[in-house]
Order: structure tokens, then C-alpha cells, then sequence
């Protein structure tokens, strides 16, 4: 039996975006999924969350838990039924707290990797390193809030940017079971998105030439979120003819099609 919601506050939201050749991004999508395209690309990234008072319904806050995760995503969409549905595909996740990896996929949706995150966050500037503890995935990021967006981005401002991802808030995520996906709905109180100003990203994932070819791939823009009151509420599983394990890709949607 899982539980049907948690509550909690997002007390930082890090969402570090990249545009990627669409062709290269189905590669890695397990059926039904394809990429989300914006302007032209597939949008993929990093989103980097600390997370506080997380607890059942009317679980006193100052109870909650506290955790540092990260999640390497995709924005995707998907046929169901005669509908097309938006969300996004979590392809691994990783958390610093030994909890969550007990009771993720458990007593709740979402299965974790173990691993360290450092983090130094002033509310303006934020450092941050992870390292998972399979020696797997690595994330080093340095960049403080900023005003703008970056000239280079597919987004072409802050409200086009917030629509774009705030569509996404149904994630399926990749589990041990090779055929099903956890599904988990994030709603918030409030909806508020700012730009982030990287001055340095380093990602195992996303930086790996074999994964992603040379050109395929670069840095869009990222985005923060902070203080938000919010509830993760628990979705059925979707069932895939084949699944990523441990965020290794699947071939199997190269050839999907609508």
C-alpha cells in the first residue's frame, strides 16, 4: 500500500534546461514517449530540489523531512487515448537522504539513487556538487539569480519559459521493474519562475559525447523556484513495452510513431 500524497515546501527549485536534437532525445525515450519540442527542440535538463517539511496530510511541519535531489528529466509527450498528454520522463533519481531511498518506489512513488550533494545557497548564490554513490552520475553547478534570460535560449521570455514547464507536472520515472513507470503529480500553491544565471554546469549525463553527440546538445537557460508550498499526490504507474534501468537508453521508441 502507498500513500496517495505528500505534503511539503519546495524550498529551492533548480532547473538546469537543455536544447536537444529531437532525433538524438528519442533514442533515449522508452514507447510511448516522444520529446516535447519547443521552437525546434527537445527541451532536457537537471532539476536540482531541496526539499522540507515533507510528511502526510496534517503531519506537524517542523516534523517533516528534509532532502537534497536531483532528477535528470526529458519534457515529453504522449498519445492517450484520442488525447495527447504532456509530462515529463525522469530517466534517474537521485536523493541524499537514506529515507527516501527506502521508502521511494515503496511507500511512494519514485525510486532512488543514493549519493553526497554539497550545497552552499545564500538565496542569491548557489554551489552545488553531487556525486551518486554508484559512481554513476556527477552534477557541478555554479550561478547565482539573475534578471534575464540568455540571448541564446529557445524561450523567448520568463512567462513563455513558466507555461513550458509548468505543463510538466505529471512525471513518470523509471523503476527496477522493466516494463512500468512510477507516476507522480507535483501541485503547487503558487507558480512562480525566475531566471538562473549558470557560470558553470558540469553533467556525467548530459556532457557524455556517446550519449549525446557532439552538436546534438547545449545549454539553454535555467530557472529557480523558491518557498513553494506544494503536494506530490500519487498516480497510477505507466506500462512500457521496454523501460530504461539506471538511466541506460532504450532503442526501442527510434522508431515509434503517431
Amino acid at each position: 500500500m502507498r500513500l496517495p500524497e505528500l505534503h511539503g515546501v519546495i524550498r529551492r527549485r533548480l532547473l538546469i534546461n537543455f536544447r536537444v536534437d529531437p532525433v538524438v532525445m528519442q533514442r533515449h525515450l522508452p514507447s510511448p514517449f516522444r520529446p516535447k519540442q519547443h521552437n525546434g527542440f527537445a527541451i532536457a535538463g537537471i532539476c536540482l530540489i531541496r526539499l522540507d517539511e515533507i510528511g502526510p496530510r496534517y503531519f506537524p511541519g517542523a516534523f517533516g523531512l528534509k532532502s537534497e535531489n536531483a532528477a535528470h528529466r526529458c519534457a515529453v509527450e504522449w498519445r492517450e487515448a484520442d488525447n495527447i498528454r504532456n509530462g515529463v520522463y525522469i530517466s534517474r533519481r537521485d536523493t541524499g537522504s537514506f529515507l527516501n531511498r527506502i521508502v521511494g518506489g515503496r511507500l511512494f512513488p519514485g525510486e532512488h539513487h543514493g549519493a553526497e550533494f554539497r550545497v552552499v545557497d545564500n538565496g542569491q548564490k548557489v554551489r552545488l556538487h553531487m556525486a551518486s554513490a554508484d559512481g554513476d552520475t556527477q552534477v557541478e553547478l555554479e550561478g547565482s539569480a539573475t534578471d534575464e534570460l540568455p540571448e541564446s535560449s529557445v524561450f523567448r521570455s520568463i512567462a513563455e519559459a513558466s507555461a513550458f514547464f509548468e505543463a510538466g507536472n505529471l512525471g513518470y520515472s523509471v523503476t527496477r521493474d522493466g516494463t512500468r513507470l512510477d507516476g507522480l503529480l507535483l501541485q503547487t500553491q503558487s507558480w512562480t519562475l525566475a531566471p538562473f544565471k549558470v557560470d558553470n554546469i558540469q553533467s556525467s549525463y548530459f556532457d557524455n559525447h556517446a550519449r549525446f553527440p557532439k552538436g546534438s546538445i547545449d545549454f539553454d537557460c535555467a530557472l529557480v523556484m523558491r518557498n513553494v508550498v506544494h503536494v506530490w499526490r500519487s498516480v497510477p504507474g505507466l506500462h512500457i513495452a521496454t523501460a530504461h534501468q539506471d538511466g541506460r537508453d532504450c532503442p526501442c521508441a527510434a522508431s515509434q510513431s503517431w
